[in-house]
Parts: C-alpha cells; sequence; structure tokens
C-alpha cells in the first residue's frame, strides 16, 4: 500500500489549504440536503436496521463481525456491534474497492472514556449501524497496535480540523487516502455540532455527487504530504542552540500556580522534566531544579495521581492536577517513575522516592502478567460510570476507618460532603503539606504518616472489592521497554530486589515470547504474537536492556 508509506514517512508540519475546499464542500453538501429526501432515507435505514442488522441473528445469539478473531481487547470489544467492523488489512481495503464504497476508519484504545461512549451511542445503534453498513466499508483499529496508522490519519485530523483526539473518525477512500475526519460524533445534532447520522449521509451523498472533488483534494494532500518529505530530508547534526531553544520555550510556558506547562488539559510532561533535569546537571541552573521540583509535588499531591493504589491517571482535566481524566496508561507511569526517581537523585527528597516506588509497586501488583510482560492500560469507567471505582464520599470513608480516623483522612485528603467529582463524591488529593497538617492537628509528623499509611491500606483493600476497571491485557513491546528502564532505575534508587527481579523477567518474557525468528514483534497477547516491531520498539527495548 504505497499511499501509506507515502504518509508514514512525511514530516507534518504544514496546513493542507485543499483539504479545506473539501470540507466545505460537504459541508455544503451536508447543510442543503432536502429535509424530506433525508428523512426518507432515515426511515429507510431504519427499517433496513430493523430487518438485517438487529444486533443478533435471529436465534437469540449475538452477530459477531469480523472483529472476533481479532486478539486485541479494543476490537474484542466492538465485535458484537451490528456495525459489519473489518480489522485493518487486505480484506477490508479490497471490499472497499470491489464495491466502490469510501472507508469510515474508527481509531482508539480500550482505556478510551470517549471511545465507549461512541461506542454505546452510536456503534451499538442499529440505525446508525445500518447507515454505515450500506455506504461504507467500516474499519476498526487499536492504536496501541498500529501506531503507525494512528499517527498518519491524527495528522490529517490535526492538520484540517485544528485539533485531535480519540475516538478518531476518518473518512477515506478505497484507496486509504484520507478526505475528511475528526474525533468524537455526537449521535445526533446538538449545539450546533452536526450528528454522527447526519454526517454518515452527507459525506455518502457527496462521495456519489460530487467524488471527483473529493478525489482531486485526496491526491492533492498525498503530493503536499510528499512535498513536505522532501524538504525535510536533508539531515543535519544536533547542535546545542536546539536544546537552548527548547529550554526557553518550556520556561516561557511554565505555570507558576500548578506547575507543569500551558493550561487544562495537563498531560504528565514526563519528557519535559527530565529533559530540564538534566540541563540543570549541565548548567547549574538553580530556575530549572525549581520547576521540576514544583511539578512534581503538584502532581504528586494532585487527583491526576491515584493517592491509594499508586500510579497516575492519564491527564487532569483542570489546571491544578486535581480531577483527571481516569485510566492509567502503562507508558505514562514508567516515564514518570524514571522522573521521580531522577529527581530523588537530584534533591535527595523522599517524596520523590517514595511516589517512584508506589508507581512500581502498582504494576507489580496489578499490571503484570504471571510470565513477566507488563499489560497496557487500566479502563477509565466501571460499572458504566467514569471514575466510579476511585472517588469517595465521607461517610464511604468511615464506615471503613471509623470516626476518628475517618474524619482526619477526609480532611487531609479533601473529601466533602459536595465532593469535587459527580454525584458529590471525591477525588483523593492532598490539600496541604503533612507538616502543616500534622501543626493543625497537634500531632507530629510522624504519627500522621503512620496513621494515613494504615488509613490508605484499609481503604486500598476495601476500594478492591469493589468492581474493577476493565485491564487491556495485550503486551506492547516499546511500553515493555519503557518499564523496563524504569525498574532498573528503581532497584539502582533503592537497591530493593523486587525491582531487580521485575525488571529480569521482563527482560526474559521479551525474550522468549516477543522476538520470533530473530525478529522483535510488537504485540503479545494469550500467547500469540503478532505486528512486527516498530523502530521505538526496537529503541525503548534496547534501551531498556542497557
Amino acid at each position: 500500500m504505497r499511499i501509506l508509506e507515502d504518509l508514514q514517512s512525511c514530516s507534518y508540519r504544514s496546513i493542507l489549504p485543499v483539504l479545506f475546499v473539501t470540507l466545505l464542500l460537504l459541508a455544503i453538501v451536508g447543510c442543503s440536503r432536502d429535509g424530506n429526501h433525508e428523512a426518507e432515507e432515515r426511515k429507510r435505514s431504519e427499517e433496513q436496521s430493523m430487518t438485517q442488522h438487529n444486533n443478533g441473528s435471529g436465534d437469540g445469539n449475538p452477530k459477531r463481525n469480523h472483529l472476533a478473531n481479532e486478539s486485541s481487547p479494543y476490537l474484542l470489544q466492538h465485535a458484537d456491534n451490528p456495525v459489519e467492523w473489518y480489522p485493518w488489512g487486505e480484506a477490508a481495503l479490497a471490499k472497499a474497492k470491489a464495491e466502490d464504497k469510501p472507508i469510515f476508519l474508527s481509531i482508539g484504545y480500550s482505556a478510551c472514556h470517549w471511545c465507549h461512549v461512541m461506542e454505546h451511542e452510536s456503534f451499538e445503534n442499529d440505525t446508525i449501524a445500518a447507515i454505515m453498513n450500506e455506504h461504507f466499508v467500516n474499519i476498526k483499529v487499536d492504536r496501541e497496535e498500529r501506531p503507525d496508522l494512528d499517527d498518519i490519519y491524527m495528522t490529517f485530523v490535526q492538520m484540517t480540523t485544528g485539533g485531535g483526539g480519540w475516538p478518531m473518525s476518518v473518512f477515506l477512500t478505497p484507496e486509504a487516502k484520507p478526505f475528511f475526519g475528526g474525533t468524537y460524533f455526537p449521535p445526533r445534532d446538538a449545539h450546533g455540532r452536526r450528528g454522527f447520522p447526519n454526517i454518515l449521509l452527507a459525506v455518502a451523498e457527496a462521495w456519489r455527487e460530487d467524488r471527483a472533488s473529493i478525489v482531486e483534494s485526496a491526491d492533492t494532500a498525498v503530493g503536499y504530504l510528499q512535498q513536505t518529505l522532501s524538504r525535510s530530508r536533508a539531515s543535519e547534526s544536533f547542535a546545542e542552540e536546539y536544546l537552548d531553544s527548547a529550554v526557553q520555550q518550556l520556561t516561557r510556558r511554565y505555570d507558576p500556580v500548578n506547575g507543569g506547562f500551558g493550561d487544562a488539559p495537563k498531560f504528565p510532561p514526563s519528557f519535559a522534566l527530565v529533559t530540564l533535569l538534566k540541563e540543570y546537571k549541565r548548567t547549574g541552573n538553580d530556575r530549572l531544579l525549581q520547576i521540576v521540583t514544583h511539578t512534581l509535588d503538584k502532581m504528586a499531591y494532585g487527583g491526576m495521581y491515584d493517592q491509594l493504589g499508586g500510579g497516575f491517571h492519564r491527564y487532569s482535566v483542570d489546571a491544578r492536577w486535581l480531577v483527571p481524566h481516569f485510566e492509567k496508561m502503562l507508558y505514562d507511569n514508567a516515564q514518570l517513575a524514571v522522573a521521580y526517581f531522577q529527581a530523588y537523585r537530584a534533591t535527595d527528597r523522599q517524596l520523590y522516592k517514595r511516589i517512584g516506588q508506589d508507581i512500581l509497586d502498582y504494576v507489580i501488583r496489578d499490571m503484570t502478567d504471571r510470565d513477566g510482560g507488563f499489560y497496557s492500560a487500566e479502563d477509565a469507567d466501571s460499572e458504566g460510570e467514569e471514575g466510579r471505582f476511585y472517588v469517595w464520599t465521607p461517610e464511604e470513608v468511615i464506615a471503613v476507618l471509623g470516626d476518628r480516623a475517618g474524619k482526619m483522612f477526609c480532611d487531609y485528603y479533601g473529601v466533602t460532603n459536595g465532593g469535587n467529582f459527580e454525584g458529590n463524591t471525591s477525588v483523593l488529593h492532598v490539600r496541604v503539606t503533612p507538616e502543616e497538617f500534622a501543626k493543625q492537628y497537634n500531632v507530629s509528623v510522624d504519627e500522621l504518616l503512620d496513621s494515613l499509611n494504615y488509613s490508605r491500606r484499609e481503604l486500598l483493600d476495601a476500594r478492591n472489592k469493589r468492581i474493577h476497571p476493565n485491564k487491556d491485557d495485550k503486551v506492547l513491546a516499546d511500553w515493555n521497554g519503557l518499564m523496563l528502564s524504569a525498574f532498573a532505575g528503581g532497584y539502582q534508587v533503592t537497591g530493593e530486589d523486587r525491582y531487580a527481579a521485575a525488571a529480569t523477567k521482563c527482560a526474559e518474557f521479551i525474550e522468549s515470547r516477543m522476538i520470533v525468528q530473530g525478529d522483535l514483534m510488537r504485540v503479545y497477547r494469550d500467547g500469540k504474537t503478532k505486528q512486527p516491531g516498530f523502530l521505538t520498539d526496537y529503541a525503548a527495548v534496547i534501551n531498556g536492556l542497557v
């Protein structure tokens, strides 16, 4: 598939003006549809869904689509959808060409909250599925299995819409060239946004009536990308001023109140912090160390950090690191453990050592395959609600700890009757330092910490009796390489044998399970490997072994 090879190698930095022509054409077609014609087509699609796409075969058994034999937990989540999903591959692309249909490509991952929302709202809806099946060849991709496809089409979406995210929704020609895309689409028109069914019908009509413009736009897009590639091929040696420029940009974007860089939403800036630490060591600039420690403190005390179980959630929806998007990703925690351990080496602050250890202990406890590989992610949702597994009310805390210890815990971790999250529940976070809090309660810091440690253990045991979020138990080579580095670094800092043992077992897992005929494979699950490794897989694993 030459188009993919062309796109994959490109450096995407410029906006493609020609794509806006296509978007405008689609908008005009969508807005000028005859209302009666649209109603008739929607009615016909609904009737078809009642007879052909009833999410079942008529015998009470679910009708499974072409994802049923996949190994990805994300793809398997969609195997019972009434949408006739295909995995990415020759079968789907050949079908699109043979039937002369555009492709609807949906890319996401198993721990993605909004991916679940769009599935429940649209992909489980028989009427919407009927529209999709009639007009498109529908392909579902796990971005963690195929980061190459994700990079290609996400860049297209970012260039043409100014934003990105998951689920990613992209319309392609049968030759896999993108011509229209976005992220989450709601199931109906609302707040000035077109609903997904109307977008589907508008794109289908544009494909029938104005295909030449769509194909020309898609071809021109590829041409622009190829030009960008040719301009970027000239290699330059890395110069020190590049690093100086990056540091200057980071310091300009630094949030002096809440730490981190920029405004909400805030993602953990692991690489930036490690870079600033290295620059601090090279230059002795105390300002850089202050930026790092302030950010690490704010993240460690915030709700984005799991105060009971260890490990960090995906990102904070606010600027204060308070309310997280609750999924937990292996690669985030690997890089954050490295950042905290390196900060401990630079400052000798016990907080950073403890956070690094808590991350590694969380991974050993909850994210490790019995043979030594590390799982990919934990979901944000449980029992159909985001964050339900992690949040508390004062009554729930006191029921476990008793009145005195429970009230102290609630006061320290900000658990209130009004809450800071949905349903008057609270995301645990540290309001003041242990030293300040101990003075308020007229106890020593050691007494306070002993009490809080006991309370955390008790509440963690109670939380483990709740329904857990789903776990994506596939093993990815590059993410395991990152975590291998984290465990090796943790052992060097702490001397704890369990970290050396975890690193050794992971290395043995990669060697025995994920190297096939001398080649590193990217994905392992349930005894099977798939997808030859990418450069990032080799780089991360090699770095972890060094």
